[in-house]
């Protein structure tokens, strides 16, 4: 039993926990413990939700249309055609799906639980009700529970109750029940669980909340208002063509099939499928390095972060503490440790280090407490300390934070606190001479980079035990000094972070001096400045954001002020970034864009707040996490601008020669623009995902949020690729028009001359700074195959007769064959040139 635990007398104390057997029973009668409100994304639900999107209707309506017009070849064709192109869809959004089932894999909580009599750790979703789990500080309750044994033990119920303030309980509590989802404030319990998935009362208030939608992302805002417009271009039109062509024609179906070409060559329907697909399998890739994005769309914001804020323990630092150094008041003696620490003399007769010990907990599993434990001499301290009685805890609280340990041995009670010197000195009451003496000697050790807790005791001779830590008659012991050492790689890290535009802010705890210290060692120029906590809360939000923007190193940082300087430069427009492990850094890891948290040492309360968990720890995969978000975006940008490029000539090649009156108005169907999309589809939500990192992107600066997706200049070159391509399509059009070509053959130069574009603009399209000269060498393993694909599908409609016949289109001679490819050389080529110039100049 733990030695501070409290044993309710109850039956049910039992902790033997359920048999494994059993538990397996169970969880096949209550289901699994998990509960989410949107409906699983089954094959069945994709194929439901594809029929009702806008151009799967629109091919259904041409495929009748083929029919009704006594064209049951084409409608035949279409068929396949919409076959193939619901199979991709499908395909990428199957894809999509195993790839986010597989990063919940990576997110999954666990849960110490009591089976078969040991304690073990089992993933939360197979909790079952009887379980007997284990909460501890900084944990998450994982199901509804009462309460079996408990030490010193308090909850935030926030999430379920609305209150911020932690809650005392324990089994003699009136209100012993714990919820899902409340955070463990302080102490441990054991707890026996009540109630788990649907039934949770989380679980009720998510039902009961579950129409309320989520607020999209700016780039979910972007794409959504494009597309929507594309759609409402699209529909416009198709009316208009299909009003035109029947005022000429007199002929209501024909005419309504023109309307459905054109309207179909419009909706640019891929770019939400490419956006979902890139998100989830950018976030499955960074996972399986490690890097662990809770959603997607956090991914978004990656590649757009201006400020990294860091905490200093265990993010600048290793979180490898030890006592390098104490001032023992009592004897007035300061010593320096060194590596020695863990047994020397000076060690073995220190008052401060004994009391430093009692202030601790009984099994530490704190950095810090486990330094402390380690400097003190087994030897000479471990008897002593197993003959007392712990009897009570005062948890951490207060700014500075302190906490206090009662023992009893022979009747006598002996109590141990430690905490920031400040608050220390100020609960010892000690003289002005005093306190300012002490007061240079936690600077002086503060400046060698060491982080310094204050010791005190005191004793208790008759009566109760005070409500408040703060009232006993304390005495001040001294000063204890730990050192944490950097992580090596620091300087390096850094000078990538501004070579890419960010900005470091580190948010801190400890002392200015030992701030400034390990920034030193990083190559991070403080600048003399530094704010702390405290003046921090005495700044207006006005005053505050002023501040933010020129100072990078905060000082005695308590939560509620970490939370104000994120909110503070998120209101000055940056993309903030926050790295945090403990319990009280979760309000600022919710706050910040993107909240990084430590996979082994963090909290599963600021692994549950953040949006980024590193499994292993290592500040480096920030880097890579920025460089993965920064190129996902660009990929989908590449994606993106491909698609409104390649869209352009097709609407215009469908429309134009119609609206000017030409003879032939009519070349494009749509069997030529469904197969176009079979061709497009994947180009851009598959091959352009694949795409590797360019050299040059972390040298870039942070993309601006709040701009469009693409800024003027990216559109207007953009849509001047398009405009070109579609020039040298309707001069081929037009030439072999007005030079009595048939519709067939017309029709076969300028289908064939777009797909030429289409394959030249994809290898052109793999970067807008870099000639084909540079992305040749970039490794696609997807280069090869859609390059034979389209020379293929190129070989296939122009010179296999069947295949011919069902497009509407007949031979060429191999000089016109020349002419298409040249033409799309020339017209889709000159942006190699552009970019060249532009290199050089």
């Amino acid at each position: 039993m733990e030695p501070n635990m409290v044993v309710s007398t109850e039956a049910e104390s039992d902790l033997s926990g359920l048999s494994t057997v059993k538990a397996g029973e169970l969880l096949k009668t209550a289901g699994r413990n998990s509960f989410t409100v949107a409906p699983e994304r089954h094959v069945f639900r994709v194929i439901i939700d594809l029929v009702k999107t806008p151009m799967f209707l629109l091919l259904l309506v041409a495929c009748m249309l083929y029919f009704i017009l006594g064209e049951p070849k084409e409608g035949l064709l279409m068929l396949v055609a919409m076959v193939f192109v619901g199979a991709i869809s499908v395909y990428q959004e199957v894809k999509s799906s195993k790839a986010l089932a597989a990063l919940k894999k990576y997110t999954e909580p666990r849960a110490k639980c009591k089976r078969d009599g040991k304690l073990v750790v089992i993933p939360v979703e197979e909790l079952v009700p009887g379980d007997i789990i284990l909460v501890e500080e900084g944990g998450l309750i994982p199901a509804d529970a009462l309460i079996v044994q408990s030490n010193d033990f308090s909850v935030n119920e926030s999430i379920v109750t609305g209150e911020s303030f932690p809650v005392s309980k324990d089994e003699r509590s009136e209100n012993r029940l714990l919820y899902q989802g409340s955070t463990v404030n302080s102490g441990k319990c054991y707890a026996r669980i009540t109630s788990t998935g649907a039934e949770t009362l989380l679980a009720r208030i998510g039902r009961a909340t579950a129409g309320v939608g989520n607020t999209k992302t700016v780039l979910q805002r972007q794409i959504g208002r494009y597309v929507r417009a594309m759609t409402i271009f699209g529909i416009s039109a198709f009316m208009v063509v299909w009003s035109i062509s029947y005022l000429r024609t007199s002929s209501f179906a024909e005419s309504l099939l023109l309307g459905l070409t054109l309207a179909m060559s419009a909706i640019p329907e891929e770019i939400p499928v490419a956006f979902s697909s890139f998100l989830a399998l950018g976030a499955w890739r960074m996972a399986r390095r490690g890097i662990i994005v809770r959603q997607p769309l956090t991914i978004e914001d990656l590649g757009a972060v201006t400020v990294i804020c860091l905490d200093k323990t265990g993010t600048l630092t290793e979180n490898k503490m030890k006592v390098s150094a104490f001032y023992d008041r009592r004897s007035e003696k300061e010593e320096e440790i060194g590596d020695g620490a863990g047994g020397g003399e000076g060690l073995s007769g220190s008052n401060v280090l004994w009391y430093a010990r009692l202030a601790c907990e009984p099994e530490p599993f704190d950095a810090m407490e486990q330094a402390i434990v380690t400097a003190c001499p087994e030897e000479s301290v471990g008897a002593a300390y197993r003959s007392l009685k712990f009897i009570h805890e005062y948890p951490l609280e207060g700014r500075p934070p302190m906490m206090s340990h009662v023992y009893e041995r022979d009747g006598k009670v002996v109590v141990a606190a430690k905490g920031g010197p400040e608050r220390i000195v100020q609960v010892c009451k000690l003289d002005p001479a005093a306190a300012a003496a002490l007061k240079k000697r936690v600077a002086g050790l503060a400046a060698k980079g060491y982080r310094v807790l204050g010791v005190a005791s005191a004793e208790v001779h008759a009566g109760g035990l005070p409500e408040r830590q703060d009232d006993f008659n304390w005495q001040l012991e001294g000063l204890i000094a730990l050192f944490d050492p950097p992580r090596q790689n620091l300087k390096e890290m850094f000078a990538s972070w501004k070579g890419a535009g960010i900005r470091v802010v580190i948010i801190s705890g400890d002392y200015a001096e030992t701030i400034s210290t390990v920034a030193a060692s990083a190559g991070l120029g403080a600048g003399g400045r530094w704010l702390t906590g405290e003046k921090v809360s005495l700044f207006s939000d006005e005053q505050l954001r002023g501040e933010v923007s020129g100072i990078d190193i905060y000082a005695r940082m308590f939560p509620d002020a970490k939370l104000r300087v994120i909110q503070a430069l998120e209101a000055n427009g940056e993309t903030v970034a926050m790295t945090g492990d403990g319990v009280n850094d979760g309000p600022a890891l919710k706050a910040a864009h993107i909240g990084i948290a430590m996979g082994n040492k963090g909290t599963e309360t600021a692994r549950e707040a953040a949006d980024l968990i590193l499994s292993d720890d290592d500040l480096g995969k920030i880097s890579e996490a920025i460089l993965q978000g920064r190129t996902i975006y660009e990929n989908l940008k590449k994606a993106i601008r491909y698609l409104i490029t390649i869209h352009i000539p097709i609407l215009t090649t469908a429309s134009l020669p119609m609206l000017l009156g030409w003879s032939l108005p009519i070349l494009f169907t749509p069997i030529h623009v469904i197969f176009l999309e079979l061709i497009m589809g994947p180009t851009c939500s598959i091959f352009y995902e694949r795409e590797p990192v360019e050299e040059n992107i972390m040298r870039r600066p942070p993309r601006v949020v709040h701009k469009g997706l693409l800024y003027p200049g990216e559109l207007a070159v953009t849509v001047l690729q398009g405009v070109m391509a579609a020039s040298g399509l309707l001069v081929l059009y037009y030439y072999f028009m007005q030079h009595g070509y048939s519709v067939e053959y017309t029709r076969t130069v300028v289908f064939t001359t777009l797909l030429f574009d289409n394959i030249l603009l994809t290898f052109v399209n793999r970067s807008y700074t870099e000639t084909v000269m540079t992305t040749f060498r970039y490794r696609n393993s997807l280069v090869m195959p859609v390059f034979l694909l389209s020379i293929g599908f190129l070989v296939v409609i122009n010179f296999l007769p069947f295949v011919t016949g069902l497009f509407g289109l007949t031979a060429m001679v191999w000089k016109d064959v020349i002419i298409c490819l040249g033409v799309s050389a020339l017209t889709i080529g000159w942006f190699e040139i552009f970019k060249a110039l532009r290199k050089k100049g």
